[in-house]
Parts: C-alpha cells; sequence; structure tokens
C-alpha cells in the first residue's frame, strides 16, 4: 500500500470554534458591569481560541504511509514510526455517559518517550471520524488492531 490516509479534527469545527472564541471574547470585553461573568467569558474564549487553533494547526494527528505510521503533536511535532515500532495498536471501548465509545491506543517504542515507551490515545474528535473505521483502514494497511472492550 503506496497511498497515504491522513485523520484529523474536523476542520470545520475548528473555525468553528475560533470564531466562537472571538465572538465570546468579545461579548466578554463588552459585559464589564459585570466583572465575574466578563472574567469567565473571557476563560471561556481562551479555551475555545486554543482548542479551535490547536485543531487546525496540528494536522493531520495520524497518517499512514506504507509500513509507517506517522503521529503529529503540538509539542513534538510529528514523529515517524515503522509498523514494527507499534507494540500493540488496539481499538477499545470504553463507558461514557451510559454508551460505549471506542479508542484508538497506540502502544510504541520510541527512544524520546518515558523508558523507551510511548502511548498515545485518539478518540473520534483526534481523527475526524470513528475510530472503528481508522481501524478497518490501517488493517487494511497491514497493521495489526486487536479490539478490546
Amino acid at each position: 500500500m503506496n497511498a497515504r490516509l491522513e485523520w484529523a479534527s474536523p476542520t470545520p469545527m475548528g473555525i468553528l470554534m475560533v470564531l466562537g472564541g472571538l465572538f465570546l471574547g468579545g461579548a466578554g470585553l463588552l459585559s464589564s458591569t459585570d466583572p465575574a461573568g466578563m472574567f469567565l467569558m473571557l476563560i471561556a474564549a481562551v479555551l475555545l481560541l486554543v482548542i479551535g487553533g490547536l485543531s487546525l494547526w496540528v494536522r493531520p494527528k495520524l497518517a499512514v504511509e506504507g509500513r509507517r505510521i506517522h503521529i503529529r503533536t503540538f509539542f513534538r511535532g510529528t514523529c515517524s514510526y515503522s509498523f514494527d515500532d507499534v507494540r500493540r495498536a488496539q481499538l477499545i471501548t470504553y463507558p461514557r455517559f451510559g454508551r460505549r465509545v471506542p479508542h484508538l491506543e497506540f502502544d510504541l517504542d520510541d527512544e524520546r518517550g518515558h523508558d523507551g515507551e510511548r502511548l498515545v490515545i485518539y478518540g473520534r474528535w483526534d481523527l475526524g471520524t470513528s475510530p472503528l473505521d481508522v481501524a478497518d483502514a490501517l488493517r487494511t494497511a497491514g497493521l495489526t488492531v486487536e479490539e478490546r472492550s
């Protein structure tokens, strides 16, 4: 398989979060008669701007090309791992708000990580699609992905 597959947070949601942060920040600045409300609105605006900005900046979060996976984060940049560096890839479902939510988890050999290993967990927001679909694509690419409930 030579095609590159990649997954990231949804771009429209990132844009909406940035716009919402700008709107909320403006509204917070206009509510100067209520200092506590202004403070809370500005904190929420900063959080929206940061989360939305990071979702637009860190793209793609996960990619597979050939027999390598590429993981991108804000602090470490893009790290590439061969399929042999993946100790375990598994699809795990956790109970959350009364339903089962899938997550994709990678245990990686990484000399820069803690004790030579790294754990990376992706949910639907990180991948922009269901982790079940990503696991199927990774299996098609040749990576063994276990399932655990």
